[in-house]
C-alpha cells in the first residue's frame, strides 16, 4: 500500500488528455467536458451513498475508488491538480472543522 497512489491517478488522467478517446475512457470524459465529467461524478457520489447504506463494506470502497477517480478527472477537467486540493487539506489540517467552516462562509 503507498500513499501516492493520488497523484499517481491523477497523473494518469492529465496523461490521458493525449491520448485518443478510442481507447480511453478518461479521454472520454475529458472530451464530454466539466458538465460530464460533473454528471459522472455525482452518479458516483450517489452510488457511494446507497453501497453505504449496505452491509457490504468492501462495495463501499469500490464505489469510493470510483468516486476519487471521478473526482480527479473533473479536477483535470476544470484545470485544477490535485495538488491544489491537497494544499488546502494540509492548511485545514489541525484546525477545528467548526473554525474552519465558519471562516469559509464569512469569506476573505
Amino acid at each position: 500500500m503507498t500513499d501516492d497512489v493520488i497523484p499517481r491517478l491523477a497523473a494518469t488522467i492529465h496523461a490521458r488528455r493525449s491520448t485518443s478517446g478510442d481507447t480511453s475512457y478518461t479521454r472520454q470524459l475529458l472530451d464530454g467536458g466539466v458538465e460530464k465529467c460533473a454528471r459522472k461524478f455525482g452518479e458516483e457520489a450517489v452510488e457511494v451513498v446507497i453501497a453505504s447504506l449496505g452491509p457490504d463494506a468492501h462495495a463501499v470502497a469500490n464505489e469510493a475508488a470510483d468516486v476519487i477517480y471521478h473526482l480527479l478527472v473533473l479536477l483535470e477537467a476544470k484545470g485544477l491538480a490535485w495538488a491544489d486540493v491537497a494544499d488546502i487539506l494540509h492548511k485545514r489540517l489541525g484546525v477545528s472543522g467548526l473554525t474552519e467552516k465558519a471562516a469559509r462562509s464569512t469569506g476573505p
